[in-house]
């Protein structure tokens, strides 16, 4: 069938000396493909025909044209006629032109969208070679983690092995697992002090690999030697002003008692948004060997060539014709090579390399430098952009086949004075194009005067543009020349087919295929909008199932502090800061409780080690994560303890000798009952230690609901809380924070203040989510505006054509309500059927989305009958204007004109 239409459009377009040749060999390379069994012959054939649309080949536009001003004149009066038409029907003008609009505007706006989502990385100029090394750990056949870091000795193992890898670079996210503050010192009255995050230490090949624009600087060699620095251009300006920064001295600290000074030997040009590793400051990686002040080599195993540690983000560069499967198939010798003792204690390390492009989109790993994006939330996106911009081309093909009758006249008087069908043919096609040209011009105008509400939605930086990439505008233009010959040439087709005698005398019919044909498009157009309905609602409801479950903790009216990165290296001043801290704050009114720990809600518990009863051998171990809470935080926190009590400061033995345990981490050591496991002793042998269980936490959620509860043992941390969790009274949060910052500044002199909410930081981690929620609801009551458009258009049509009837059954008694169900049973029958066909297909795709989340919601009847309810009270609105129009008309005027 495919086949076949394209063969026929191609013998109407192709130029006659060269249609038999040509078609010759289309036909040659169609049995080529169905003998060798190429996927989708047909298909390939219709492609290969629309690519020899073009100038050379294209037939004269009237068969009888010889001069090439002939044909000039000709297009010119296509033209003509075709804003002829425009201007002599505005409404049907309007709803074709704008329905096409907002379809080409929201197509165009999601790959806006699409097109900054898939660009990350692109900056980097051998990026399709560029690799990181995924770490995936097994203990006793069981995954323990995915991680996105690895041993220190991996990538400069691998550069050594095997020679498809060129170069290997290893960072040190020292920004996400410390606390940094970074401080001028230059001489100044007030040195500047900030607080960092995006912060790395880098192995020299580092810059070059990833094509760090230097602004000043040599990218080969800035850090190469130890104790030096390469900084962002912003952050130049917030350290020095309009000061050359080149050799001026920056000192790190942070609360690992770090205290490194460093010169600046580079600025790099701001690292732009669409990348998965942002950074503002980068240290040399050999500065961290300098700790080893005792000589006995242990920072050169701990960061340089060790197998111990797993804690490194590692990224080798591939020679351009490597294989990268193959590579990965010589990793599990490596493994064995650097890791013998695996076997021995039953764990296994699987080494995988992660496409750089990849990252964003595919990657959810343990310890990612950022939340990342979510490539089927993308594809989805996607997908709708196609559906609304197919509904529009629907629309017009509907209402252009529906005004046939009104255009027969036209077409019966042409061919009357001469005209061949092929220029008729070419005549509808110029006003296709016209419309879609028009159309996309609107777009434009709506794209930009909505463009800071799109770039709010969708998340998209500002200062990202696709206007001035060159794909952008064979985008345009293609789905310009596209839409105008796929929505234009069936009409055209129709049209140009009727018999001049049948329409000058009156007698044109509308052909069963016609009306069935427009039909089964309405059937399609809202096909697809319920699907789009039932889908917002499926997401909605998945979102506020996800946000509002309870996730066995209080996270409300939590403001959340990091310990201070400037610290005293005496345990003794620590401890009496940290509870001076505490006992300032508990003190004031505003302040409701305070209380600290190792792990923070939202981030991923970044250690797991094996656990196992002292009845149990080490082959029973199982992976628990491991976390540390003060006296205060179950309480705090509101987090239930089911079995056995919490940690209390009254019991000195608490500190050294006891741990809790989440319930599924109990069933984990075999325990049937929580009861079972209190007073149970527990060895944790990478330690070296032996609790007993004091008592049994309900689950929680650590991470957000897109990820399972983690099954952890939490300890007593004391006074070594990295996180202080302080509940405040929300009525006085402005005095809370001035209270907190007071006593801060009293407890911890030298250290910059800074904090969060616990819900907004917790929350953050559905961002990918809202985004592609907001979306997916916004285009999707886009797509069914455009679809109403169409409907009003071909109900206002409709009831013209039927006047003379309408008029007719007043006449001889029918009542309004009579006039009105008749104009909207037909359209009302059509949306319902297109309900009825879709429900299943929705409730199939809505529940394979709904299987990436471990904790989800079942789809139920409520959501289908929403979406039909919609979708048929916004069809009679839509109709019930004409129809009324129709129905309370005086019938003399109709029969007068008749």
């Amino acid at each position: 069938m495919i086949k076949k239409l394209a063969s026929k459009f191609f013998k109407f377009y192709c130029h006659p000396d060269y249609w038999v040749d040509i078609s010759g060999d289309l036909d040659e390379i169609y049995r080529h493909n169905v003998r060798t069994r190429k996927k989708y012959p047909q298909l390939r054939y219709f492609m290969q025909v629309l690519q020899l649309f073009r100038p050379s080949l294209i037939r004269p536009i009237t068969e009888n044209s010889i001069i090439n001003s002939n044909h000039t004149i000709m297009l010119k009066n296509y033209f003509n006629v075709a804003f002829r038409s425009l201007q002599k029907n505005r409404m049907y003008s309007f709803i074709n032109i704008f329905g096409l609009a907002i379809g080409l505007a929201a197509f165009l706006m999601i790959n806006h969208f699409v097109a900054f989502e898939e660009s990350y990385e692109n900056h980097i100029v051998d990026r399709e070679n560029i690799y990181r090394v995924q770490l995936d750990v097994y203990q006793n056949g069981e995954l323990v983690y995915k991680s996105s870091e690895n041993y220190p000795g991996a990538g400069p193992a691998m550069l050594e092995d095997f020679p498809e890898v060129i170069s290997s670079a290893k960072l040190y996210n020292m920004g996400s697992k410390n606390n940094v503050i970074i401080t001028s010192e230059n001489g100044e009255e007030t040195p500047q002090v900030l607080k960092h995050k995006r912060f790395l230490y880098a192995e020299a090949a580092f810059l070059p690999m990833f094509s760090v624009p230097m602004i000043q600087g040599d990218a080969q060699t800035a850090l190469e030697k130890p104790h030096t620095i390469v900084i962002s251009e912003s952050m130049a300006k917030k350290y020095f002003g309009n000061e050359n920064p080149m050799g001026k001295l920056l000192r790190l600290e942070d609360d690992d008692f770090n205290n490194e000074l460093c010169t600046v030997t580079g600025v790099f040009q701001d690292i732009p948004e669409n990348t998965h590793l942002k950074f503002d400051v980068l240290i040399s990686f050999n500065t961290l060997y300098t700790r080893d002040t005792s000589g006995n080599g242990w920072a050169k195993r701990r960061y340089g060539n060790g197998w111990g540690r797993k804690d490194f983000y590692t990224y080798v560069q591939l020679k351009p014709n490597a294989d990268p499967k193959r590579l990965e198939s010589q990793f599990p010798n490596l493994v064995d090579k650097y890791k013998p003792e695996n076997k021995e204690k039953n764990m296994k390390d699987v080494l995988s390399l992660q496409p750089l492009k990849d990252i964003h989109l595919y990657s959810q790993l343990t310890d990612e430098a950022e939340v990342n994006g979510n490539g089927d939330g993308v594809f989805y996106i996607s997908i709708i952009a196609y559906f609304i911009l197919i509904i529009a081309w629907v629309n017009y093909i509907n209402l252009s086949t529906a005004r046939s009758f009104d255009r027969g006249r036209e077409v019966g008087l042409r061919k009357v004075m001469g005209s061949y069908r092929s220029s008729l043919v070419a005549q509808f096609l110029i006003e296709s194009l016209v419309i879609n040209g028009l159309a996309m011009l609107v777009a434009f105008i709506l794209i930009f005067s909505t463009g800071n509400l799109f770039h709010n939605l969708s998340g998209t930086p500002l200062d990202y543009v696709i206007w001035s990439q060159s794909w952008f505008w064979i985008m345009v233009a293609s789905v310009v020349f596209i839409g105008s010959l796929l929505s234009g040439i069936y009409p055209a087709f129709v049209i140009s087919s009727f018999k001049p005698a049948q329409v000058l005398h009156g007698k044109l019919k509308t052909s069963s295929g016609g009306v069935a044909l427009r039909k089964a498009l309405v059937i399609f157009q809202f096909a697809m909008s319920v699907a789009l309905i039932v889908g917002t609602a499926t997401v909605f409801d998945q979102m506020e199932y996800m946000q509002s479950k309870d996730l066995g903790f209080d996270m409300e009216q939590t403001i959340v502090v990091e310990r201070p990165p400037k610290q005293d290296t005496s345990r003794e001043v620590r401890s009496n800061r940290v509870k001076s801290f505490k006992t300032g704050l508990k003190q004031r009114s505003e302040i409701i409780s305070v209380a600290g720990s190792t792990l923070l809600p939202g981030k991923k518990l970044r250690f797991k080690t094996p656990i196992r009863t002292n009845l149990q051998s080490q082959d029973e171990a199982v992976p628990l994560s491991v976390a540390g809470i003060d006296f205060d935080f179950a309480e705090s926190m509101n987090m239930e303890i089911i079995a056995g009590r919490a940690f209390s400061e009254e019991m000195r033995d608490d500190l050294d000798s006891l741990v809790i345990l989440t319930e599924n981490a109990s069933r984990a050591l075999g325990f049937e009952k929580p009861e079972d496991a209190i007073g149970k002793r527990i060895e944790i042998e990478r330690f070296r230690w032996s609790p007993s269980v004091v008592g049994v936490m309900s689950d929680y959620h650590q991470e957000s609901l897109k990820e399972e509860k983690p099954k952890t043992l939490i300890y007593l941390s004391g006074t070594g809380s990295e996180y202080f969790m302080i509940k405040v009274n929300m009525d006085q949060s402005s005095q809370a924070i001035a209270s907190i910052e007071e006593q801060w500044y009293r407890s911890f002199p030298g250290n910059p203040f800074h904090y969060f909410f616990l819900d907004e930081y917790f929350n953050s981690y559905y961002e990918s989510e809202r985004q592609f929620k907001d979306l997916f609801a916004t285009f999707s009551i886009l797509a069914i505006i455009v679809g109403c458009l169409g409907l009003f258009g071909l109900s206002s049509f409709t009831a013209i054509q039927r006047a003379r009837e309408i008029a007719i059954r007043k006449v001889l008694g029918s009542s309004i309500l009579n006039i009105i169900q008749l104009l909207s049973k037909e359209f009302l029958i059509l949306v319902g059927t297109a309900t009825l066909i879709v429900w299943p297909l929705s409730y199939y795709l809505m529940d394979q989305w709904l299987d990436n989340y471990p904790y989800r919601i079942d789809i139920g009847w409520t959501s289908f009958v929403y979406s039909g309810v919609v979708v048929l009270l916004v069809t009679a609105i839509t109709i019930s204007y004409q129809t009324l129009k129709s129905a309370t008309a005086n019938p003399v005027d109709a029969l007068n004109h008749e």
